[in-house]
């Protein structure tokens, strides 16, 4: 069982940034594929970026250039750098993990952190 906790969120204007953290529990953090979806309202939850095990990410096309994700396996935490924000990113934000997946349905979910982007 893996519980994770996002942090990080808030209040931002366009063209800010923000950074997103995810704690989770456990001691085989090093082996989960990590992963953040977001859902903005009246839309459906939309991959954001992922990152595997040894390290190689992924990005929505939305985000690329914009976002990064990493790891630190000794603080059992996963971030989401959030730069040159545009109000379209606002949404929730969820932090994902699995074992054996990346990107579809991840086993474990956080309870999300909102960002909100004003224009």
């Amino acid at each position: 069982q893996v519980q994770l906790v996002e942090s990080g969120g808030g209040l931002v204007q366009a063209g800010g940034s923000l950074r997103l953290s995810c704690a989770a529990s456990g001691r085989t953090f090093s082996t989960y594929n990590m992963g953040w979806f977001r859902q903005a309202p009246g839309k459906e939850r939309e991959l954001v970026a992922t990152i595997n095990w040894l390290g190689d990410t992924y990005y929505t096309d939305s985000v690329k250039g914009r976002f990064s994700i990493s790891r630190d396996n000794a603080r059992n935490t996963v971030y989401l750098q959030m730069n040159s924000l545009k109000p379209e990113d606002t949404a929730v934000y969820y932090c994902t993990a699995d074992p054996n997946k990346i990107g579809a349905r991840p086993d474990y979910w956080g309870q999300g952190t909102q960002v909100t982007v004003s224009s």
